[in-house]
């Protein structure tokens, strides 16, 4: 028998680094409850594909469609408007604007559908003094469009999802050069002409790739289309889990969701790579702003004014006014409790998303095998994945590994231990690590992307391990980097209401659950304090956008 050697080069190939084997892991756990969602809705133990798609699947369906192209075409009208206006002219308030067109990002949709409705019902003060000064009595007396309907749904999701396509267009508007904007205009192209046939067709790619993100919000969307009684693949999946108490109906119709949510992931996809520009000149000139003064100022400021006023300066106002109003709800300790619990499981969810996103990203490094370069990308699908998706893909199979567990516990030693993966926030901070979790990554990969490899040669020249080197070399320079991904992380975390409402144990309550409930009871008093928070916490994240883009 002959015995085959093993040389130093081959022991280092079969060598396994825990790096790599962690980053698999890694990726495998962020990845397990979109398979899941997936095996459950092919093997339901109550297969009711046919019940759905002769009843309430092409409803679902449809107004899904509706909402996500509407929500698309209005956020890219918004966004790519207010991106031109600021990139080509100069005009009152200008400057001003330029950021607070970003504001928006801070408020949830959910709280920006209940402020609408507060504002325009028709005890709110739009009817109230339209009848005083026209003197009508009672509704039959005058009309005025429905407020809780698909239309003001989609006016709201756009309202607060067109800052997507306006950062983004804003970018490509201002890196175009001046000059094919001077040859259009040799040619006698007018203001519209130039923006229709040269800045539009340039910035097309960004303007697309901001529109699918806003789509995919819109699919995620719980809180805004619940509360306007809109029937969407999201509110299905509630409709048919908690109140028909089908989990493996509701799995079917999240993986439809996740369908959809694949087709606009490959559309962005497909956007960002085509979004080159080519300089052919040897000295590049940026486009000059054009200095409006007068009417056209005035028109212009309106005009970017707008997006801003409904998007933010509308719900704050509304929010704002009634938790003065109401002081007595601050006092509430169920407020504070709330408070507590969020910053606990969001603040623990931030933490352990950029941890793991930080080994990931350098156990990929690490490695030279080419699974976990494949899956690092991958892991990635859990931002676009709605949180009711994410909801259905971890309880089920948790719940079920976990009652296992208990089981055996029992059985073993006679103590009931309880369910404490399901029935404590384990879940809860598994969703939101999963769902949040290339935030983490994209700011681990940028970061570590421009730290010399010369650096971590010459610590391991001097007998630093690898993790070592990643203490002491990466970690001081992407220090700043790591801060802001847990900041938006965290943010992220106290907004998300659909993945909340499944996951999180019986009688816990966070902020965004807390504005859903009393919203949902018609207490806009008791919101107010909840939804003012939520959305302070998001002003932190815009501001941080804003100093990013400067």
């Amino acid at each position: 028998m002959s015995v085959t050697e093993t040389t130093p080069q081959t022991a280092r190939r079969i060598r396994i680094s825990p790096w790599s084997v962690g980053a698999l892991a890694i990726a495998a756990l962020v990845l397990a409850p979109i398979i899941s969602v997936f095996g459950i809705a092919l093997f339901p133990t109550d297969n009711i594909w046919p019940h759905l798609i002769s009843t309430t699947l092409p409803r679902y369906l449809a107004n899904t469609a509706i909402l996500m192209i509407g929500v698309g075409l209005f956020s890219a009208m918004m966004g790519t408007g207010a991106a031109w206006l600021v990139s080509r002219y100069d005009f009152k308030a200008r400057r001003w604007l330029e950021w607070l067109l970003l504001l928006p990002l801070a408020i949830p949709a959910y709280v920006g559908a209940y402020a609408l409705v507060d504002f325009f019902e028709y005890a709110g003060p739009v009817q109230t003094a339209m009848r005083g000064v026209f003197g009508w009595e009672t509704a039959r007396d005058y009309w005025f469009p429905e407020v809780r309907s698909m239309g003001a749904a989609i006016l709201v999701l756009s309202a607060a999802l067109y800052p997507y396509v306006y950062l983004l267009a804003r970018v490509a508007f201002r890196e175009q050069s001046a000059a094919s904007d001077e040859v259009a205009l040799s040619l006698g192209a007018g203001a519209f002409g130039r923006f229709w046939r040269v800045g539009l067709p340039l910035a097309r790619p960004a303007i697309v790739a901001g529109a699918a993100i806003a789509m995919m919000e819109s699919v995620n969307d719980f809180g805004t289309v619940d509360y306007f009684a809109v029937q969407t693949l999201t509110t299905g999946i509630f409709s048919v889990w908690l109140q028909a108490n089908n989990a493996g109906g509701a799995a079917q119709i999240a993986s439809v969701v996740l369908i959809l949510v694949v087709m606009l992931v490959a559309m962005e996809k497909l956007s960002r790579r085509k979004m080159r520009f080519f300089n052919l000149s040897t000295r590049h000139r940026p486009i000059e702003r054009k200095v409006l003064s007068g009417a056209y100022s005035w028109g212009m400021m309106v005009v970017c004014a707008l997006p801003f006023a409904l998007g933010f300066l509308l719900p704050a106002g509304v929010i704002t006014s009634h938790a003065l109003d109401n002081t007595e709800h601050w006092r509430d300790a169920d407020l504070w409790q709330a408070g507590i619990n969020t910053l606990t499981v969001g603040g623990i969810a931030a933490v352990l998303t950029v941890l793991a996103a930080v080994f990931l990203v350098y156990g990929v490094r690490l490695s030279r095998a080419r699974l976990p370069g494949l899956l690092m990308p991958i892991t990635t699908i859990g931002y676009a994945a709605p949180g009711a998706v994410l909801g259905v893909g971890i309880l089920i199979p948790l719940a079920a590994l976990d009652n296992t567990v208990a089981d055996a516990i029992w059985s073993a030693t006679g103590w009931d231990p309880g369910l404490f993966m399901t029935g404590t926030a384990f879940a809860l901070v598994l969703a939101y690590c999963v769902r949040f979790f290339a935030i983490g990554q994209g700011a681990a990969d940028a970061a570590m992307g421009r730290v010399s490899p010369n650096l971590s040669a010459a610590a391991r020249s001097l007998g630093r391990n690898q993790g070592q080197v990643l203490r002491e070399i990466y970690y001081p320079l992407m220090r700043g980097s790591v801060g802001s991904a847990l900041l938006l992380v965290f943010v992220d975390c106290v907004k998300e209401l659909p993945a909340t409402l499944l996951l999180r144990p019986f009688n816990y309550e966070t902020l965004a659950t807390r504005v859903h409930e009393q919203a949902s009871l018609e207490n806009l008093g008791g919101a107010a304090p909840p939804a003012l928070l939520v959305s302070a916490v998001g002003l932190l994240a815009v501001g941080l956008l804003a100093r990013a883009m400067r």
